[in-house]
């Protein structure tokens, strides 16, 4: 049977995009359509000119915000936020703000082959729970590895410059077809922005199933 792919077009210092991504697998349970549905993850940096090193989070957000008292309010309503969905964020852990690239790149060159669903979960819950730095290499091949994928295979890829211009690529596709903010869901032909009720996700998943089902 061929599966209804869903496009999520994501970041990894987004935390909508972590809760929405939560919300859509929880639509996907209740419409029972787990063997129907494929993910497919689109790379979108929201700092595509962050240092590769990343940078201390308390000056970069406090600069980009205004005050550190200010995004300490957004970390705390994203918070909650997740915690309705059993999302746990401890900003608290995180020190600096990465650059996400080698993390897409990771995601990019695995899901040629696999499915990568865990692997990006887990990428979200090193940095929002565990406050990992997940521009660091080392740190994003510990994971790969921890989530199933094998060592010298992760190793080779940072080794070379594999996946820059194919994420690249993607990126600009998706700026080309008017994606300005993550997370952005494509379900069939509907598109679906920022992290939606679990309800609207359902909604919009099973109408294009019902199509997807015929055509099958």
């Amino acid at each position: 049977m061929n599966k209804l792919h869903i496009e999520v077009t994501y970041d990894f210092i987004c935390p909508w995009c972590w809760i929405g991504e939560e919300k859509l697998k929880k639509a996907i349970s209740e419409a029972n359509a787990v063997e129907q549905t494929k993910l497919v993850f689109v790379p979108y940096e929201l700092n595509p000119g962050m240092p590769v090193e990343g940078l201390d989070r308390k000056e970069y957000r406090s600069a980009k915000f205004g005050s550190w008292a200010r995004s300490q309010a957004m970390d705390a309503q994203v918070t909650a936020a997740g915690r309705q969905v059993g999302l746990e964020f401890h900003y608290a852990l995180a020190k600096r703000t990465p650059n996400t690239l080698a993390a897409h790149r990771l995601v990019w060159f695995l899901q040629q082959r696999h499915d990568v669903t865990a692997l990006v979960e887990a990428i979200f819950h090193a940095y929002f729970s565990a406050g990992r730095d997940i521009g660091d290499v080392a740190v994003l091949t510990e994971i790969a590895v921890a989530t199933g994928f094998e060592k010298d295979h992760v190793e080779a890829l940072f080794m070379l410059d594999s996946g820059v211009d194919e994420v690249r690529a993607l990126e600009a596709r998706s700026i080309g077809h008017g994606v300005s903010s993550v997370p952005s869901v494509k379900i069939g032909d509907e598109i679906i922005s920022g992290a939606q009720s679990v309800a609207l996700f359902r909604a919009t998943l099973e109408g294009a199933l019902k199509p997807h089902a015929t055509a099958a």
